[in-house]
């Protein structure tokens, strides 16, 4: 059986290395992919391989079309297949603003980054997929999971342009799902809550009370990598397969509309 190759956007730290973490204990090949140079994320890599992990860095920075091409060709000539893409890679506003005073900046870096990027890997990648299906690789099963977020269809109105992102990435995810399933290629979606990241950090103390004195999760911890990896680990998996479009929330039940 071929050792399966699976690359992970925005994984040289959070929730992108807990999904690596998850995957290797799986036997996976695992590719970290991120915009620095590898030397910045050495350390991180050999933290990885230093549990065992197969682990490799290629660098891909997903808003810029150059970048992305260059990362699939570096894995096409290393191990000559991607099984699993896990695009994971975002960015949340470098400032809060409310809607009422948030720049175009701002919305322009969010969407080409989190949005157009999200649905520009998953087109390079399916179409190379696709292509690697139609030359007959043995044991070839690819799958995509996009990463989006709670703030798909929960108001943030001091950081609307990333919930507009996160929303758009649930309409790339059933796009792909839909044009992919004739050439069994499976699309998910994952839905962290809040999940313990150096995203949240800047709001650690507002968390802190929502999750654990108010009561605003019915799991009354916060979310952590290795709960966004465990799931991605059982998507890759292919016990979801005929799930193809499926969003998983992993938000210790913030999803659940509650009196």
């Amino acid at each position: 059986m071929a050792k399966k190759i699976a690359l992970v956007t925005g994984s040289s730290r959070g929730i992108g290395y807990g999904i690596l973490e998850c995957l290797a204990k799986e036997n996976w090949t695992v590719v970290m992919s991120d915009i620095f140079e590898e030397e910045k994320v050495a350390e991180s890599l050999a933290k990885l391989q230093a549990t065992g992990a197969d682990a490799s860095y290629v660098q891909c920075d997903i808003s810029n079309a150059e970048s992305r091409e260059k990362a699939l060709a570096t894995l096409a000539e290393r191990y000559g297949r991607v099984d699993l893409l896990v695009n994971n890679a975002g960015v949340a506003p470098n400032v809060r603003r409310n809607i009422l005073e948030t720049t175009e900046d701002s919305f322009d870096r969010l969407i080409n980054i989190n949005l157009k990027g999200t649905f520009f890997m998953s087109q390079l990648f399916a179409n190379q997929m696709i292509a690697w299906k139609n030359e007959g690789l043995a044991d070839y099963m690819p799958r995509i999971i996009n990463q989006s977020s709670c703030s798909a269809y929960t108001s943030s109105t001091s950081r609307g342009e990333y919930c507009i992102s996160k929303a758009g990435i649930a309409m790339v995810t059933s796009l792909f799902a839909d044009m992919l399933a004739i050439d069994n290629i499976p699309v998910f979606e994952i839905r962290p809550g809040i999940i313990k990241s150096d995203m949240t950090a800047t709001v650690e103390e507002k968390y802190n009370k929502f999750i654990l004195e108010d009561g605003g999760l019915p799991t009354r911890r916060w979310g952590l990598p290795e709960d966004i990896g465990r799931a991605a680990a059982a998507l890759a998996s292919g016990a979801f397969d005929y799930s193809t479009g499926q969003v998983i929330n992993v938000d210790g039940g913030f999803h659940i509309r509650r009196l």
